[in-house]
């Protein structure tokens, strides 16, 4: 029977920790071994096996968990806890089926930790990367209230529901940026292939081409030549440094509230936005978070500066002693019925439920905007292309129609 590497780490008579390796058929064959060489076993697992396929993690690109196995991970966990399994238990059975290196390692950092007695909301803030502030502060809760299973479950439900939100989105964007894209390539092979053909014609013919037609020639012979890579470098550029002015607060400010105001994606936005609060700050609550801290985390998770200053600022309001209702309710990106739900949820003591409801109703909304988007955006590409392709042909047959005229006229006067 093939034999495997084990890890593994046992106390002695004396209570002290033993780390060590040794080779057997199975973990149940290593653990009867340790006890019958009088130690008490605490963790066994297969050495690792040197992966040369490892996955290659670059800073800012693929450097943060996958949300989705997060959230089936957090799942997972709070089956085996309710199950009655210790934490580091059941962290080593999962860190084993995680397929995201990142994860990977902040599972097995977070369950070292928890071995050298550390809390598991603490070990859970080494690693911003894997672990976000909304789920620190839930599991920090879960654990003071005791209810750390119903926590994990929690948010489980909450970040499928971010997944899901942020799938719909990119399935219905990804039918118009697919269009645009190739109505861009058309453009650009007709410029490239079809339009020096043209430019061959005319230049044995005498005459003045028409304002259309040499324009377009112009951006073909542009295109053709080393313009394109200038073109392509400048337009890299702009990107760059767009990326980087969306990236400090002024332009992160403006570029939001910019988006806010976008034509068809601007309330799909603004939905988007105050879905993501509401119902970040409805699970902040249900966990057991403060209203301070909740306000604060939620104002981190809304995922537009504008909606997110909105909470912010509520939150030195209700620090104040104010409601969170009137203190919301002075900013205009935050809806009436998002307020007025508010309200009633404060006064009868179920302002969680309320916000729930508050998430559910936008939702639906979200749903039934992704799913006409295509046919709102239609129309739209539509008429672009018929304006870029029809302005091209237009302008390649415009000396074409002199030309017959002119054959036609001097046919006349023969």
């Amino acid at each position: 029977m093939p034999t495997t590497v084990f890890e593994y780490k046992v106390r002695d008579s004396n209570g002290k920790l033993i780390k060590g390796k040794i080779e057997s058929e199975s973990i149940t064959a290593v653990g009867n071994k340790l006890r019958s060489m009088g130690y008490i076993p605490v963790n066994i697992q297969p050495q690792p096996k040197l992966d040369l396929r490892k996955e290659l993690i670059i800073p800012g690109i693929n450097d943060k968990a996958n949300l989705k196995e997060v959230a089936l991970m957090s799942r997972q966990l709070a089956t085996m806890v309710t199950a009655g399994l210790t934490l580091v238990r059941a962290l080593t059975i999962i860190s084993d089926q995680l397929t995201s290196k990142v994860l990977q390692s902040a599972v097995n950092n977070v369950r070292r930790d928890l071995e050298q007695g550390v809390s598991f909301s603490r070990a859970l803030e080494k690693h911003p990367k894997a672990f976000s502030p909304l789920y620190i502060a839930m599991v920090k809760a879960g654990e003071a209230g005791g209810s750390l299973d119903t926590t994990l479950l929690r948010l489980a439900t909450t970040i499928e529901k971010q997944v899901e939100l942020r799938r719909k989105v990119k399935s219905a964007m990804t039918y118009p940026a697919m269009v645009m894209s190739i109505v861009i390539l058309v453009v650009i092979a007709l410029m490239i292939f079809v339009v020096p053909t043209f430019k061959k014609i005319y230049s044995t013919l005498k005459g003045t081409l028409p304002l259309p037609t040499q324009i377009v020639i112009d951006v073909s012979n542009d295109l053709a030549t080393y313009w394109l890579a200038v073109f392509v470098a400048v337009v890299v550029g702009i990107l760059i440094l767009f990326n980087r002015w969306i990236h400090t607060p002024d332009g992160r400010r403006k570029w939001d509230a910019f988006k806010l105001k976008m034509p068809i994606f601007g309330p799909l936005i603004h939905k988007i936005s105050i879905t993501r609060g509401t119902g970040t700050l409805a699970s902040l609550l249900a966990s057991g978070v403060g209203i301070i801290e909740a306000l604060e985390i939620t104002a981190d998770n809304a995922g537009n500066a504008i909606v997110a200053e909105a909470f912010r600022n509520a939150e030195n309001t209700v620090r104040e002693g104010k409601g969170l209702a009137e203190a919301l309710s002075v900013f205009s990106v935050i809806p009436n019925m998002v307020t007025q739900m508010i309200e009633t949820g404060e006064e009868s003591g179920a302002l969680d439920d309320m916000l729930n409801r508050v998430t559910k109703f936008y939702e639906d909304e979200i749903e039934t905007t992704v799913a006409s988007l295509s046919s709102l955006l239609e129309p739209l590409i539509i008429v672009f292309l018929g304006i870029s392709i029809g302005f091209i042909v237009i302008s390649m047959y415009l000396p074409m129609f002199g030309y017959i005229s002119l054959v036609q006229k001097n046919g006349a006067n023969a």
